[in-house]
């Protein structure tokens, strides 16, 4: 009988010798174990239980043989774990290997936005004539943003500056314009003034040429003497360097509560030439801004206020001064330079669209 045991160990060596040489793998290690040690149908587990038929006098030889080959086989396969553990991560790195010598990929480069290119180049003119540019904040409060730009509580004019209202006191609202931030600086500072105030204004509407959020620049220039020729000097060779010498400009009467007189500045259209087309609703001019000398009653709330804050009075009495404004969509001059025909592509974020303006 125990020669029949060293038979069935012998051949169980020869079987695993035989299947370990072709594991390769975590899997084939794992069905290895199982068929030679494992608790259930395993070849040593087999062994182990036939000791039940060895003679008294034999079994504490076949239990040391059925030890050694027990040994012998969990040795074996700590060998080959360590031999397949090694291959999977060799496998595992060549994998995930870069090759070093491979171009990189190129960062996909971004671009600035048309309102943002238009802005810019509207900045780099006024700079070159001498302006600053200024900013203030966009949640404003009732007097900065209409009292004292002639706008009382009952004026109709406020019915176009319908905004967004901030509940608390202290009356705060989103800015519909950024005049507040002429205020602010008239009263920061006595003449002479010479600023742009280019930002963000809120007012409710949506629809093809008007949005909910736009952006705004208006200027100022107060000293003593300067008059309506200046304003119109000044327009005329900006919007001149913004279009292009070849654009006409023409000046026609219009009424805003903070000028007086006020006036719609428009220019030929950039489409037409000024022959008259769908863009200009065939008339062969577009309306780009508006503007006009400051109104005495501006002035007047400027030093009220100044007077009220201990600062020295008299540095804006409109018998002394003199000053003009000027207010225009950004947007609007975006989609004039790059003949954007719906407003709404400039809040969509569409890449589609933004890509074209990349390099300019």
């Amino acid at each position: 009988m125990l020669t029949d045991l060293e038979r069935e160990i012998a051949r169980t060596r020869e079987a695993f010798a035989a299947d370990a040489a072709g594991v390769s793998s975590a899997a084939e290690l794992a069905a290895l174990r199982g068929r030679f040690v494992g608790k259930k149908g395993g070849a040593l587990t087999v062994l182990f239980r036939s000791l039940a038929a060895v003679g008294p006098e034999d079994r504490p030889r076949a239990g040391s043989l059925l030890n050694d080959l027990k040994s012998w086989l969990e040795g074996e396969l700590e060998a080959i774990e360590a031999r397949v553990s090694e291959a999977e991560r060799a496998r595992s790195l060549e994998r995930g290997a870069v090759d070093v010598t491979l171009p990189g990929r190129r960062i996909a480069r971004g671009s600035l936005h048309p309102v943002t290119l238009a802005r810019l180049r509207m900045e780099t003119i006024f700079r070159e004539m001498g302006y600053f540019v200024a900013s203030g904040p966009e949640v404003e409060d009732d007097f900065h943003n209409f009292e004292a730009l002639n706008l009382p509580p009952e004026h109709p004019a406020r019915d176009a500056h319908d905004t967004f209202y901030i509940s608390g006191p202290g009356s705060l609202l989103l800015r519909t314009h950024t005049s507040p931030v002429q205020i602010r600086s008239m009263l920061a500072a006595a003449p002479p003034v010479l600023l742009i105030a280019p930002g963000r204004v809120y007012r409710r509407d949506y629809d093809l040429t008007h949005l909910p959020m736009f952006h705004q620049v208006e200027g100022l220039a107060v000293a003593e003497g300067i008059r309506f020729s200046d304003l119109k000097g000044t327009l005329a060779h900006f919007l001149h360097r913004l279009f292009g010498e070849h654009v006409r400009v023409r000046l026609r009467a219009s009424f805003f509560p903070f000028v007086e007189p006020g006036a719609e500045v428009d220019i030929s259209c950039t489409v037409c030439g000024g022959g008259g087309c769908r863009s200009c609703s065939g008339t062969g001019w577009l309306e780009i801004l508006g503007a006009g000398m400051v109104h005495p009653a501006v002035f007047e709330a400027v030093e009220r206020a100044r007077v009220a804050a201990g600062l020295h009075a008299g540095a804006y009495d409109p018998e002394r001064v003199s000053g003009f404004a000027f207010g225009m969509g950004i947007d609007r001059v975006a989609m004039l330079l790059h003949r954007i025909d719906d407003l709404r592509l400039l809040i969509e974020n569409d890449v589609r669209f933004l890509e074209q303006f990349r390099g300019r």
